[in-house]
């Protein structure tokens, strides 16, 4: 098998996939609500930005990070800046924990993933309803955030092939 390092172009494309992912997923509103299941959804964005910030990626930049969520606010149709701020705080929390952690372990990351969408998907409901008067449903928030926990798991293990993959 050829190392991706001998391959320039494919590799530049192979380093730079976790963004464009970013903003497939951002673009297509990418929570699986095409299979019209009334109580299933997961944040595919929260997944991918919290591993790949506490795996501290080089080509995983704060500033398209933030563009990611103006355009994911476009397409869902919130108040500019919501999702950017969710992103953003997924992003700090992150850094902080990859900072302070001397061993990782994979099912403390795992719960503290827990307790960072829970705090940002109650922020987004709190935001959205006291100031910008959003009839949201509390159900679907914590059905996304049950089901996102449960996920990070699974696409956890997709993303260390992946840099498994890039560091061969």
């Amino acid at each position: 098998m050829t190392s991706l390092k001998h391959k320039g172009s494919l590799l530049k494309f192979y380093v730079w996939l976790p963004i464009l992912v970013l903003y497939i997923s951002v673009l297509n509103e990418f929570d699986l609500n095409y299979l019209n299941l009334k109580y299933f959804s997961f944040n595919f964005p929260f997944i991918l930005i919290f591993f790949f910030t506490l795996k501290d990626f080089k080509y995983f930049d704060y500033f398209l990070v933030f563009i990611a969520g103006l355009f994911n606010d476009t397409v869902i149709g919130l108040p500019l800046g919501i999702s950017s701020l969710s992103f953003l705080l997924i992003c700090i929390s992150t850094a902080y924990i990859r900072n302070i952690t001397i061993r990782p372990n994979p099912l403390k990351d795992w719960f503290y993933f827990l307790f960072v969408i829970s705090l940002i998907n109650s922020l987004n409901y709190s935001l959205l309803t006291l100031f910008f008067s959003y009839n949201l449903i509390l159900m679907s928030y914590l059905v996304n955030t049950f089901f996102t926990f449960l996920f990070y798991i699974i696409f956890v293990s997709l993303f260390k092939y992946y840099l498994k993959g890039l560091n061969d």
